[in-house]
């Protein structure tokens, strides 16, 4: 039976709605007159499903972030000093953040307000839709159930709105007139671009060269935004040119950029580093996915059985999973909480549990991460977003602590199930989201094994619509998978400090 819409002539608007449900291959909605007009299945489907899953639900944009920090009988180690080894102070970072983002990074408060200012601005794209992969499952002919949520719709087209909006506005508040900040797929950093805009900031973004040169027209969207845009590593820093001194031809890495943004933050009294991922305050930014998940699925009268999110820094997998492990740890529920990563950057995989920078140069304090070494650079992966040396802090907390496990997969499988998802339900996914669908995809063929109908849960961080060119490596057969040399991360690995 062909897939169809009902949809009324008139506006949507949820009083006009009675119910919406999901039948076989059908999605229809029935409002309280009979007059509706038919349409066939298309791309106006997924993008009324969208607006059917986010403005018709009585799920609403949450008004607090979570601090997982307050739930946990263990806390994390803190941060350290670069240079005394003593735990971190408030003034030791004051050259780098406004006081309230400061504040939040060393909070024990469960749950932080968010301004008003900022729900304004969520509520362009928020609450952002959960939506059931009902054909991926016929696909791959499982009994399985998957819903991802989709973070896409965005001004940037990823979740990295969440935290760039009140970065910029806790910047904008306390006079700050310039923020700095490093990018390695592009997704951030135009993010912050966006933001900055919004409260009238000067926004100055170091992006790794790889894809600065692979990705133009993120570069394009970060200025067309007002930011101006280095390719990292640069000249224009002592961090950069030593890099450039060592290999001229130096693809990059996070790790460096976040060397020259926050060389430059720490040189120029008017400016503000920002970040987004890693640090305690973005992955608080970023509950706002799970807060409105855990409401959303509960409207499916579903509960995840398995949730699986890519990780790079951890911000996206933890602003899915870190309010359903609230819930676990309240006995409520029991999902398997699952991380992916690239395996030619396997930090959580492969990665040793130690005091580390999180960046080249040893500029940022020491923190406790699942780390490959500060001066490790990454294989040129298409998944820029993911090659990171490090795992946020309280990710890797929450690893050592048994709260979730961690695999890695190698990225030609992850782009085939991209084509997959793509053929499917109709989204272009960017490469790191990839690695949650390959992940997913797993799991959902072992429930094709067993019979097991698990609900499996995904977070689908963002779109590839400025990734086209290595979809294009891959449907052409040129896209291979890179690794990582044993060799260069124990080389890497003997420079991590040993704090004891």
């Amino acid at each position: 039976m062909a897939t169809q819409l009902l949809l009324s002539t008139s506006p949507f608007t949820k009083s006009s709605l009675d119910k919406v449900f999901i039948t076989g291959d059908d999605l229809t909605l029935k409002r309280k007159s009979n007059h509706a007009t038919r349409v066939s299945y298309g791309f106006s489907l997924r993008a009324n499903a969208t607006l059917i899953s986010s403005h018709s639900s009585s799920v609403q944009v949450p008004r607090q972030w979570y601090n997982l920090v307050a739930d946990l009988s263990v806390k994390p180690p803190p941060q350290l000093h670069p240079k005394t080894f003593e735990p971190i102070k408030p003034e030791d970072l004051a050259h780098l953040f406004p006081n309230e983002i400061i504040k939040q990074e060393d909070t024990l408060e469960r749950f932080i307000d968010i301004p008003e200012e900022v729900l304004e601005i969520y509520k362009l794209w928020r609450p952002t839709p959960l939506i059931r992969a009902k054909r991926l499952e016929k696909l791959l002919q499982t009994p399985a159930r998957i819903y991802f949520k989709y973070e896409g719709g965005s001004p940037a087209g990823s979740h990295k709105p969440n935290s760039a909006v009140p970065q910029a506005y806790y910047n904008a508040k306390e006079g700050v007139k310039n923020v700095v900040t490093e990018t390695g797929a592009g997704q951030w950093g135009s993010s912050l671009a966006f933001a900055s805009s919004l409260f009238g900031l000067d926004c100055e973004v170091f992006q790794v060269a790889h894809t600065y040169q692979q990705k133009p027209y993120r570069r394009l969207m970060m200025q067309t935004w007002g930011a101006k845009v280095h390719q990292s590593p640069s000249e224009l820093t002592e961090a950069g040119r030593r890099i450039l001194q060592a290999d001229p031809s130096s693809t990059g890495s996070l790790g460096i950029a976040i060397s020259e943004a926050v060389e430059v933050a720490s040189r120029n009294k008017d400016t503000k580093y920002c970040l987004g991922s890693v640090f305690n305050h973005v992955l608080l930014h970023q509950t706002v996915i799970g807060e409105e998940c855990i409401k959303q699925m509960e409207e499916y009268c579903e509960t995840p059985d398995v949730i699986i999110g890519c990780t790079g820094g951890g911000s996206n997998f933890a602003g899915l999973s870190f309010p359903y492990i609230r819930e676990k740890l309240k006995g409520k529920i029991n999902p398997i909480i699952r991380a992916v990563e690239p395996s030619a950057c396997p930090s959580l995989t492969k990665g040793v549990y130690a005091y580390d920078f999180g960046d080249t140069a040893g500029l940022t304090p020491l923190m406790k991460m699942h780390t490959l070494g500060h001066d490790f650079i990454p294989s040129p992966i298409h998944s820029g977003g993911l090659r990171y040396h490090g795992m946020a802090p309280l990710v890797s907390h929450i690893y050592e602590q048994g709260f979730m496990e961690a695999i890695s997969i190698p990225q030609t499988e992850c782009f085939e199930g991209a084509i997959q998802f793509a053929r499917t339900e109709g989204i272009i996914p960017a490469p790191e989201p990839t690695h949650a669908i390959a992940a997913t995809i797993r799991e959902a063929l072992r429930c094709k094994e067993t019979g097991e109908a698990k609900v499996i849960l995904m977070a689908m961080c963002g779109h590839g619509h400025f990734d086209l060119a290595s979809y294009e490596k891959y449907l052409k057969g040129e896209l291979v998978d890179l690794s990582f040399s044993e060799e260069k991360i124990q080389e890497s690995l003997s420079k991590v400090a040993h704090v004891v």
